[in-house]
């Protein structure tokens, strides 16, 4: 790390996975993975591209089963650009002598920088040097300029610039057995002298795919073009002299048929590669856009922390930019980064919109729009099960089906085993605190009252009709759910999946339910009308969830909240002997499966499951909430419950140390500072053991901004109110941003030395009302102020 430069030095094919990954460039429309333009896909290489929203589905053959899975196709790569000296082979950094090399992200700029000195059999020495960009003022556009540099030899360079439609998705091992061709039809050839193009189709989905090349060589020597199966090529053959560079640029513009305002893809990338300027041009503007991006966006915390939080934020904009509200697409829980979980949306955005709410709530929104889009399928998934309300699919993809698979590859015993994981309907109540927490932020009335409105309402609905009155226990219960802890799908010995009273099901339901009651008591009376029309609601139903929200019930054992009921029930774990036997449990599930066994028989979590109410919650909400549905949650029995599921974690998900993290420092806790190293460090070191090659975790980096953004600062948008409750961590103490908030741009917050700076840039609007402990002031626009921490 070195300021804004996330660098890279020597080449070590066993890292190239993670350095691909992170090096991806990408600008909320499609991505490319920063692989080596001169290698293909291999063991060691994938050079991916992907646009958001373009899926396709296949169905393979599974232990004798007919699976189908629905992918984010890797489109035709336009990275291609190989070259070697005369009479050599094809320089590639397996196959020949690097003397030096070197990768330098620039996280400011957006520029991914490539140096390397490669030296042939014969002695020679050739300096490469590769700019590369995924311009972020125009979402179509890459381009990469390659400078070839003869350190003491005179002689002739040979380059070859492509667009390849030969790829596959096959960017997962564990995934390869499965049908991975997405491409067909796949045709190539001229534009021009300077330009060729390729086309081609998603092979079910049919989405048509268009991409054109510009590659030009600053000394003006024409190129060669040649269309050889089912890639585009150009050669050029340059003329070296030691000392003297000679420089070739390569502009691309990718379009397909789901973008608005075009007729022909590909007649849409020829036009608009035609009409690209220059390199030096393109660079200038893209450097604008960026600029604008970090205006609105840039954290500013002191030391290596501070590196790490850039890095997430650079991949969360590229990965859902402004563009992105301009798409139909969900929050693809590995970014457009690789190929795991297929490109599925799951409950991500969960961790990612409550930071997008203070920064791009036009994306926020559109992301809401994304799920609103598929209330029908949601509807109809809940009516197949004999349901009401709305369904959300565990994963989602393009249309809202469930595309969650029902049978996943345990890579330890080699078996395919049943997944129970699409019973996860607390995805529905992640949806519902979206929008109201969108809302909050936001002030967007007009969103709340019309779509958000029917979202919320509609999977209230699915939970009221969801519960059942246990007439022992007096209260209602949720029965057959799998938690966010996933580890647990059944009970030791059970028919069938599905647990009973999973306490953040429940409370999360519950919450759901009294949002609905309040939107519904607040709503227009004639909005109040047209929705009882379109849906079917009626005053009856009202009373039925203010009776269920608060009196779901709440399991809990030996003095601390139950994650499920029966949870208390289960075997203890030898944990110290599980450790000492494999070191790294992370993923316990698939060792005791290898071994014959199963987690659902043992108080072991992979990730926060009842501690994630602590997340989504402030103390006092939650405490509120505990209250509501008729139970005493005091400091005491939160801190054993804490205690208690901190020991039998595994931490098998990125977005556990993030929870724990999060769940310590609001309680005061010393220990919070190893968990938000650990959720820092977890994408950068790999720490769940060669994943973030197959796409980094975005969920997880959006929520350690959100923890600094939120979760340190207390910061809460409640009732008209910026409230703030600073917990600070001794290594986190000083720290700034800029929010936007219901109407108000680059609203600046500091907390430094004890005291919170806020400051309101000058405009015609409303004051803004900050709370900070029990302290309550009015913060005009062109105003500043400087508070007091509590103690």
């Amino acid at each position: 790390m070195r300021d804004w430069i996330w660098e890279y030095q020597g080449y070590d094919p066993g890292q190239e996975g993670l350095r691909e990954a992170l090096c991806t460039l990408g600008n909320g429309y499609f991505a490319t993975r920063g692989a080596l333009p001169e290698c293909g896909a291999d063991s060691v290489h994938y050079p991916g591209t992907y646009a958001a929203g373009c899926y396709d589905r296949l169905t393979s053959e599974v232990a004798g089963h007919h699976v189908e899975n629905e992918d984010m196709v890797n489109l035709p790569n336009w990275l291609p650009l190989r070259f070697r000296l005369t009479g050599g082979d094809w320089l590639t950094p397996d196959r020949h002598r690097l003397l030096d090399h070197s990768l330098g992200l620039d996280l400011w700029t957006g520029l991914l920088e490539r140096r390397s000195t490669y030296e042939d059999g014969a002695g020679r020495r050739l300096r490469v040097r590769q700019l590369r960009l995924v311009h972020m003022g125009d979402p179509h556009l890459a381009a990469l300029r390659t400078e070839f540099t003869a350190e003491d030899f005179s002689g002739e360079l040979e380059v070859e610039a492509a667009l390849d439609g030969r790829v596959r998705n096959a960017g997962v091992a564990r995934y390869r057995d499965l049908e991975t061709r997405h491409l067909v039809h796949v045709h190539s050839d001229s534009a021009d002298a300077d330009t060729v193009w390729l086309r081609c189709r998603t092979s079910a989905s049919d989405i048509r795919v268009g991409m054109a090349a510009r590659t030009v060589s600053a000394s003006g020597e024409p190129s060669e073009a040649r269309h050889a199966g089912r890639r585009a090529l150009q050669r050029f053959r340059l003329a070296l002299a030691p000392g003297r560079t000679v420089t070739v640029d390569k502009t691309v513009s990718l379009f397909t048929s789901r973008d608005p305002a075009i007729d022909d893809p590909l007649q849409a990338a020829v036009d608009r590669v035609g009409h690209a300027p220059g390199f030096d041009e393109l660079l200038e503007s893209h450097l604008t856009a960026w600029d604008l991006l970090w205006r609105r966006a840039d954290l500013e915390v002191p030391g290596k922390a501070g590196h790490i939080l850039r890095l997430h934020l650079f991949h969360v904009l590229q990965t859902l930019s402004p563009h992105t509200a301009d798409l139909d697409v969900g929050v693809p829980a590995r970014g457009l980064h690789g190929e795991a979980y297929r490109g599925h949306v799951f409950w991500d955005e969960l961790f990612v919109l409550p930071y997008l709410n203070l920064h791009f709530p036009e994306v926020s929104r559109a992301l809401l729009t994304y799920r609103h889009r598929r209330l029908a399928r949601a509807l109809t998934a809940a009516r197949d099960i004999g349901r009401t309300g709305a369904m959300y699919p565990w994963q989602s993809a393009s249309d809202g089906r469930e595309e969650t698979q029902r049978l996943h590859l345990n890579p330890r015993s080699g078996r395919w085993l049943p997944d129970h994981s699409h019973l996860q309907h607390h995805v529905g109540s992640a949806i519902a605190y979206n929008v109201w927490r969108y809302y909050e932020a936001s002030g967007d009335t007009e969103f709340l009252h019309t779509k958000g409105a029917e979202m919320l309402l509609q999977i209230a609905r699915f939970w009221a009709n969801a519960a059942t009155w246990d007439e022992g226990l007096g209260r209602y219960r949720v029965r057959g759910v799998v938690g966010p802890d996933e580890y647990h799908e059944a009970y030791p010995g059970a028919d069938r999946p599905g647990l009973d009273d999973n306490t953040y099901t429940n409370v999360t339901a519950a919450w759901v339910l009294a949002r609905a009651c309040e939107l519904l008591e607040t709503l227009p009376w004639p909005r109040r009308l047209e929705l009882a029309d379109r849906t079917g609601f009626d005053g009856g139903e009202l009373e039925l969830w203010e009776d269920v929200s608060r009196s779901l019930h709440v399991p809990f054992h030996a003095g601390v909240i139950s994650q499920f009921e029966g949870y208390g029930e289960l075997a203890e774990l030898d944990w110290a002997a599980y450790m000492a036997k494999y070191g790294d449990i992370r993923r316990l599930d698939r060792i005791l499966e290898a071994e014959g066994d199963t987690v659902n028989r043992y108080k072991a979590s992979k990730q926060a499951d009842a501690l994630m109410l602590g997340h989504l919650f402030s103390p006092a909400e939650l405490r509120a909430l505990f209250d509501r549905l008729g139970y005493r949650l005091d400091d005491e029995t939160w801190r054993r419950t804490v205690d208690y599921y901190l020991a039998r974690t595994s931490h098998g998900s990125t977005l556990s140390a993030l929870v724990h993290g999060w769940v310590l420092a609001r309680a005061r806790r010393s220990e919070a500072w190893t968990f938000v190293q650990e959720a820092l460090a977890g994408d950068i070191a790999d720490l769940q053991g060669g994943t973030t090659g197959e796409g980094i975790h975005l969920g997880a980096m959006a929520g350690t901004l959100d923890l600094v953004q939120r979760g340190l600062t207390g910061l809460e948008t409640r009732g008209d109110t910026l409230r703030l409750t600073p917990v600070p961590i001794p290594e986190l103490s000083e720290y700034g941003f800029s929010i936007r908030y219901r109407g108000h741009w680059g609203v600046q917050l500091r907390l430094r030395s004890g005291q919170l700076h806020i400051a309101v840039p000058d405009s015609d609007r409303d004051p803004i009302t900050v709370a900070l402990g029990d302290r309550t002031v009015s913060v005009a626009p062109g105003e500043s102020r400087t508070l007091a921490l509590p103690d």
